[in-house]
């Protein structure tokens, strides 16, 4: 069975919801079995079977119509199409076909637009396609394939490139949209310094590989406009976007009352067109927010009250912990109790759950590759052997852990400099979790105070900027200074006012948490010591696990309770 692949994403399950392929409209597998009977088969939704994505106008909620294979790239060797000589004339139908959607030969003959035959998964057989040829370095790089009934594909094995990326050399600044036909669209109205991404915009926007692969053509860039869809899945990749190329150069693009690019060149003409991208705003100053700013996330917060936060998916600690973005959490605990191995869990688990990526800078997770094999033990969910070494899982899970998980390894650990790798990761493979491990060996040698309780505000308040600016969640492993017994003889445990800096961790936090481990039961507690936003979870809460020594992952572990009469037998 040949398998399918659209737009470069590797398809686990085409169309899990069972909906009618191939229609733009239909039910809606979030709320059509909700509503009154005679309203369940209604038309509330619409279909985007070329990115994936259904849209409800009845529930105001988006979904994805397939799911998708997780596939790391590592430093993989990419599948080359066939260089093609590109006919200066395109087949009769062709040409039609796009003099209708406003687009003329030339721009045609311009962009290398090709015609011809192809096998097309969404249909199982060859179809006459149109293909979008993808050049990098004047290299014919990638080839999407367009057949009549709106279904594409990607050449399979192929680098993820921008389209027409290459017209962007020598320019101050580009205009990036959604699709080809929005290329071609302003290379019609004389904007040709404009560039498409490869899949168009899904709910997922972690994983901007072509970004990753094409950062190099945006270093000289001072201005990049972005005019991409105004539904959820585009601004979510605006926002992917801005967070990833900076606020400073990004400017805004809309186009009133249409879709995109190409539907207003056929409504409103070239002119007008041209008009939309020369008059893009740049992204609000920052520090400044007027309520139009922010109207939509007000509006948002009025119908349907605070967002959930981001779980790891152990069900007993998302049930008392989760977080946002843009914000940061102390983890505490005395030495040896499993600090770091679950703050390990932690970012593996988001990594599973919404595909984040995490920078490490930990000084005493030495040597890395020690590190690197208790991350890639949780990813395996066991203990690999010599015996797979070279598999296809073994080489599955370290592509995984190559493309998801990154290691800052230098000399002399310093705050700045950490921060500053930080940011390039972010730009460059668009990490959203940083790990400092422990925050004590990476020092901020740029303070200029030496009083304990001024130097820790300033390190955190550093900390906090750089999340905010960045989106990005960020760890920090800070060990107590003090430990006391109870008079048992037993350590008690610490809390976030025994690290050195006393108060400020707990004033300064978003989140607290402390990882203590009970030798006598064998087990590994997280007790919430501090949530900012009370929605977020439980001060006082705690969640009890047991450690896999194979995978070492924690499983969920319900504590006997000593306090009942009764034992749990009888």
């Amino acid at each position: 069975m040949q398998e399918i692949e659209i737009n470069g994403f590797a398809i686990d399950k085409f169309n899990q919801h069972g909906l009618e392929e191939g229609k733009k409209q239909g039910i809606c597998p979030l709320c059509s079995h909700t509503r009154k009977p005679k309203n369940q088969k209604a038309k509330c939704a619409s279909y985007d079977w070329e990115r994936g994505l259904g849209t409800c106008h009845n529930c105001n909620k988006s979904f994805q119509l397939h799911t998708y294979q997780r596939k790391g790239k590592a430093e993989r060797v990419y599948v080359k199409p066939e260089p093609i000589e590109v006919l200066p004339t395109v087949g009769s139908k062709v040409v039609e076909w796009f003099r209708n959607r406003g687009i003329s030969q030339e721009t045609l003959i311009d962009l290398k637009v090709d015609e011809g035959p192809e096998w097309m998964p969404q249909t199982g057989k060859t179809e006459n396609v149109i293909k979008f040829n993808y050049f990098m370095g004047g290299e014919l790089t990638n080839v999407k394939y367009r057949d009549g009934r709106k279904n594409f594909k990607l050449f399979k094995g192929a680098e993820k490139v921008f389209y027409n990326i290459d017209s962007i050399v020598g320019y101050e600044y580009c205009v990036i949209v959604e699709g080809e036909m929005d290329v071609l669209a302003l290379h019609e109205a004389g904007i040709t310094n404009a560039i498409s991404v490869p899949n168009g915009a899904t709910l997922n926007t972690n994983n901007l590989d072509y970004l990753d692969n094409c950062i190099d053509y945006f270093e000289d860039k001072e201005k990049v406009i972005l005019a991409v869809d105004s539904d959820e899945a585009g601004q979510a990749l605006q926002a992917e976007l801005i967070r990833r190329l900076g606020s400073e150069v990004c400017y805004l693009a809309t186009f009133e009352d249409c879709k995109d690019a190409n539907e207003y060149l056929i409504k409103y003409g070239k002119e007008k067109l041209t008009e939309r991208i020369t008059g893009s705003r740049p992204v609000p100053l920052e520090n400044v927010t007027t309520f139009r700013d922010i109207e939509d996330e007000v509006t948002d917060f009025v119908k349907n009250g605070f967002k959930p936060g981001f779980q790891i998916g152990l069900s007993n600690f998302d049930d008392i912990f989760s977080t946002y973005t843009g914000q940061f959490i102390t983890v505490t605990g005395i030495p040896s109790s499993g600090k770091s191995d679950f703050v390990d869990q932690m970012v593996v688990g988001y990594n599973q759950n919404y595909g984040w990526k995490t920078a490490f800078a930990s000084p005493e997770n030495v040597p890395t590759y020690l590190h690197a094999h208790k991350l890639m033990r949780k990813v395996w969910q066991g203990m690999p052997t010599r015996d797979d070494i070279g598999g296809d899982k073994w080489n599955q899970v370290a592509d995984h852990c190559n493309s998801n998980f990154f290691h800052i390894d230098m000399e002399r650990y310093t705050l700045e400099s950490v921060l500053k790798k930080g940011a390039e990761l972010v730009k460059r493979k668009g990490i959203k979790c940083l790990v400092i491990d422990p925050f004590n060996k990476v020092r901020d040698v740029d303070a200029k105070t030496e009083d304990v309780n001024r130097y820790t505000m300033e390190y955190l308040t550093k900390i906090e900027m750089f999340a905010k600016k960045y989106d990005v969640l960020v760890f920090i492993v800070a060990h107590p200074t003090k430990m006391y017994k109870d008079k048992d003889g037993k350590i008690e445990e610490p809390t976030m006012y025994n690290i050195k800096g006393g108060g400020e961790w707990y004033d300064a936090s978003y989140h607290g948490l402390l990882v203590h481990r009970d030798y006598e039961a064998k087990t590994v507690k997280a007790k919430v010591l501090k949530v900012k936003f009370q929605n977020l979870g439980q001060n006082g809460a705690e969640a009890h696990f047991k450690w896999e020594p194979k995978s070492g992952c924690f499983l969920p572990h319900e504590p006997l309770d000593l306090t009942t009469e009764k034992m749990p037998w009888e």
